[in-house]
């Protein structure tokens, strides 16, 4: 009988391999999960596991933070002893993370097939790590899971045959419409946080080349300043530790809190982050799930980057990038507040973790 390993290492990726660990158990099919910790913040990780009612991984690894080199090397360590005792038929990776290119180096060198989930995906900025671990991994994989016709073109350029890619949409959108329903009942964030609907922005910012770069740090705080200011709405800001500590690091910080405009807060859970999403009147971030969130729920998003592996939020006027000069961020928020959205979701029907596990369970 077909055994299953499903790699994950961060919020998304426990978020967005969700629905196939819930079609497996459907269907009573064998799988194990292996989790490398690369968020290690109950916030940011465990309490994942709790709030989508997910049985603990069989196998944890605890790798935490370090340098590419050597978070890569020690997840590549321990993934080799567990998968050659385990010897599955196929290890799932989801998404672009350190986590998912040890993953699919250490099972192809085992000789055992590599499924990615959301494959196909490009920015085409290769000063990017993440998308030197989608490329990789995309090149290393025998099953290829490309959300829309966007991601299989990308694979097709590259030389990647038509007979490995499978159109299936995006967990992202199984997850989105299973749990906002539930959060919706149970979330009190609104509540706990004085908050009311279309009362203020959303800012989320995480990704290394612009928490990283002082320069670009900085613009991005001007340009909340200037929101602020201009658009008399408060931000609030989840802020996630290591933005955190740059933010600190840069002298950054007092500026945010010194702005009563400005909220910054603690991480909050996956459930209470889609009620935040939702009541929005506008999302600001540089996070490629956000992106995709926001266009499956309907709320506008500017993107805080120079490109996005997410362009169908683009094509159907969801989003807009803007990058971090602040001329450019206000404008990008002027389109997008008021603007009225369609019903498009270029994601999928949210059916998406079922047709993965059909497609596999008619290959072995």
């Amino acid at each position: 009988m077909m055994n299953i390993c499903i790699v994950v290492g961060t919020r998304p990726e426990i978020i967005k391999m969700s629905p196939i660990v819930r079609e497996c158990e459907k269907r009573q099919l064998n799988y194990f999960m292996i989790h490398t910790n690369q968020h290690y913040s109950y916030n940011m990780d465990r309490i994942f596991f709790e709030e989508l009612q997910l049985a603990e991984p069989k196998y944890n690894l605890e790798v935490g933070s370090g340098t590419h080199g050597a978070q890569t090397g020690k997840m590549l360590i321990e993934l080799e002893k567990i998968i050659s005792k385990e010897m599955p038929d196929i290890v799932l990776v989801e998404g672009d993370t350190n986590t998912i290119l040890a993953a699919s180096l250490c099972a192809s060198k085992l000789h055992i097939d590599v499924g990615h989930v959301e494959a196909g995906l490009r920015s085409f900025d290769r000063a990017m790590p993440e998308e030197l671990n989608r490329l990789l991994a995309d090149h290393l994989s025998t099953f290829l899971f490309a959300p829309t016709k966007i991601s299989k073109g990308n694979l097709t350029n590259e030389g990647i045959p038509e007979n490995k890619i499978f159109v299936v949409g995006n967990t992202i959108v199984d997850a989105t419409l299973r749990h906002l329903k539930i959060a919706q009942s149970k979330s009190k964030i609104m509540e706990k946080l004085n908050l009311i609907e279309s009362g203020y922005l959303l800012l989320t910012l995480h990704r290394q080349e612009n928490v990283d770069d002082k320069d670009r740090l900085e613009k991005i705080v001007t340009s909340i300043e200037e929101i602020v200011k201009d658009f008399k709405l408060p931000i609030l800001y989840p802020i996630h530790p290591r933005s955190d500590k740059m933010i600190k690091k840069f002298g950054l910080k007092e500026r945010l809190e010194s702005n009563s405009k400005i909220r910054l807060i603690e991480p909050v859970g996956y459930l209470d982050f889609l009620v935040l999403e939702k009541n929005a009147k506008l999302v600001l971030t540089d996070s490629g799930g956000v992106q995709e969130e926001t266009c499956i729920m309907n709320v506008p998003c500017v993107t805080l980057r120079y490109n996005t592996e997410r362009p169908e939020t683009v094509e159907v006027g969801k989003n807009v990038i803007v990058g971090v000069e602040t001329k450019d961020v206000l404008e990008g928020v002027q389109e997008m507040i008021n603007k009225e959205l369609g019903p498009e979701n270029p994601f999928g029907d949210g059916r998406t973790g079922e047709k993965i596990v059909d497609i596999l369970v008619e290959s072995y």
